[in-house]
């Protein structure tokens, strides 16, 4: 199977998984949310099984990919729920990935990250190590909205249009930590996924609330890049077992 038959397979290439101004959104500014993908049963779901996990691994959270202060982060999530299937198969969310990268994309990997009271902001960056041309995007993430996304509680900020440049913020901006004038503040209800080109400049905000603000990132990169996490490397043996044909092909293993 072909990774173009995996996308059919999934319903991303249907005439109406996204629509033309979903598309010219993600081409104009680089990114797109789409509303109401998970249901309130689902993002409870994957808030217990979050906590659980959380509660599980302790200190060693978030080992296999990164670690970061102020936030607890979980890595290798394929590997740890049937609750986190719909993060890396969902329809709608593959299609607008495959707009950005072509039908040439795996999961690169599948984490958490849920930014603290008072914490969690991040300088402006794009997920690649430098600019590239137009078009010739190597990487794509999709935000997994599992609590509302407010601008007090450490919502992402983009700068649309900024994986248009040519340019990394570190190569533009004096301090990439700054706010940028043109960036906006991405809010929306639990349940959204927000997909976004990674050449985009981004970062999460400072969380000024007294509750965590939790999100899971289902990223994604062309087929011949390494991943961030290695899928194959990690596949746990009761994980191949329950993954369909069209789910190896996607995740590569």
């Amino acid at each position: 199977m072909t990774i173009r038959d995996a996308l059919d397979r999934f319903g991303a290439t249907a005439a109406g998984a996204l629509t033309a101004e979903e598309r010219a959104q993600l081409d104009r500014d680089g990114f797109v949310v789409l509303p109401g993908v998970l249901g309130p049963a689902q993002v409870d779901a994957l808030n217990a099984r979050l906590a659980a996990l959380l509660a599980e691994e302790g200190e060693d959270a978030g080992k296999e990919v990164h670690q970061e202060a102020g936030t607890d982060r979980l890595s290798d999530l394929v590997n740890k729920g049937e609750e986190f299937r719909a993060c890396f198969t969902h329809a709608r969310v593959l299609a607008a990935v495959a707009h950005v990268l072509g039908a040439d994309l795996k999961l690169s990997s599948l984490n958490a990250r849920i930014a603290k009271p008072g914490e969690g902001g991040q300088h402006l960056h794009a997920d690649w190590h430098g600019p590239v041309e137009p078009g010739d995007w190597r990487v794509c993430n999709s935000v997994w909205l599992l609590d509302d996304f407010t601008p007090d509680n450490g919502a992402t900020r983009v700068v649309p249009g900024s994986h248009l440049r040519r340019a990394t913020p570190q190569q533009e901006m004096a301090d990439p930590s700054a706010p940028h004038p043109n960036e906006v503040t991405l809010t929306a209800p639990a349940g959204a996924v927000v997909v976004f080109n990674s050449h985009l400049w981004h970062g999460g905000t400072l969380n000024r609330t007294d509750r965590p603000r939790r999100a899971a990132f289902a990223y994604f990169c062309r087929r011949g890049e390494a991943q961030q996490l290695d899928q194959r490397a990690h596949l746990r043996p009761e994980t191949a077992a329950r993954l369909s044909e069209a789910e190896r092909v996607l995740l590569d293993v």
